[in-house]
């Protein structure tokens, strides 16, 4: 099975999952539950351990995604046990669970991602785009100097370059609760002191951003890197030059080479999951984080796309619990 079925299965068992078996389970008394929730861009990790790791009647890890913002307002309020984030947590958030009683926050690293830029695969013009181009197809600002200089906002291909198709940019991102957008906006446009335009289709489901590119030629997204390899059918990824002198590269592709070593900056980025004194103190939670850290955990982990934590790493998660 290929890795965009997979992905796209597990979008829909999730939603069953999440929605019926959990109860499911928790009436019949016949299991330990465990409930993940947060960040798409994780979900495929997250899942592809618990798929591993449930025994019926015995121990269930329920994944549901929300966006990474949605997933920590859940964790902090009680309602789940285990937080996946694509961003680190906010104090603010920190402060909301301890507000609530959630306290002794972990932060756990469980893999690298290289957020990928995308177009439709019938997009036969653009190949790469620097980071000044990125800025402007995502800031709000319609003056001459925007993006450091480079220009104002664009709303066509053929603004970014005159060979390009006179045509509309049709941007897809994910939603304001997503780590994801809180990294993209970071990353690309909070050096230039810029703020995203709002006109892109938003979502927190990376499938829906996925569908939408797939069925437009003149689309633009970005969003995690197992999402866009899982569908080569129907996406392109762009190469990134962060115009750097100091590096002097050029336009890089995401692969594992390079979000390991960094080189595809600068859209490399840790991957979270985050638990808490109560859910730590749980043998079956502390079970699950084990098995993802064991090696049968990290080669799930590569089987999503991401990039998996080298030995010292693993050991470093380990030693937190």
């Amino acid at each position: 099975m290929s890795m965009g079925v997979i992905i796209a299965v597990i979008v829909v068992i999730a939603a069953v999952v999440g929605a019926v078996a959990y109860y499911a389970f928790v009436a019949q008394g016949g299991a330990e539950i465990v409930v993940v929730d947060g960040s798409s861009t994780v979900f495929p990790v997250t899942f592809a351990w618990a798929e591993a790791f449930n025994v019926p009647g015995q121990r269930q890890v329920v994944v549901r995604f929300s966006g990474t913002g949605g997933g920590f307002e859940k964790f902090c309020r009680g309602e789940t046990d285990l937080s996946d984030a694509s961003r680190p947590i906010r104090q603010s958030e920190t402060d909301l669970c301890t507000s609530n009683g959630i306290t002794g926050i972990e932060e756990f690293l469980v893999a690298y991602d290289g957020l990928s830029v995308v177009v439709n695969h019938n997009n036969i013009w653009a190949e790469n785009l620097t980071v000044a181009q990125l800025c402007r197809i995502w800031t709000s600002n319609t003056s001459a100097g925007a993006c450091g200089g480079a220009g104002a906002h664009v709303t066509r291909w053929n603004e970014l370059d005159p060979n390009w198709p006179a045509q509309d940019i049709n941007l897809y991102g994910p939603g304001t609760d997503s780590g994801t957008f809180d990294y993209f906006v970071e990353v690309i446009l909070d050096p230039f002191d810029e703020a995203i335009t709002a006109d892109f289709l938003p979502s927190e489901d990376d499938n829906f951003l996925v569908q939408g590119i797939a069925g437009d030629q003149y689309a633009l997204g970005y969003f995690g890197y197992a999402y866009a390899i899982a569908n080569p059918a129907s996406l392109k990824i762009l190469a990134i030059d962060d115009e750097d002198p100091a590096n002097g590269d050029g336009p890089i592709l995401p692969s594992e080479e390079t979000v390991k070593d960094r080189t595809y900056a600068p859209l490399s980025r840790p991957l979270y999951v985050y638990g808490n004194g109560r859910s730590l103190g749980r043998q079956v939670v502390e079970d699950f984080l084990r098995f993802g850290f064991s090696s049968q955990g990290q080669v799930l982990v590569g089987q999503t796309g991401y990039v998996t934590l080298n030995a010292n790493e693993v050991q470093a998660q380990l030693a937190k619990l």
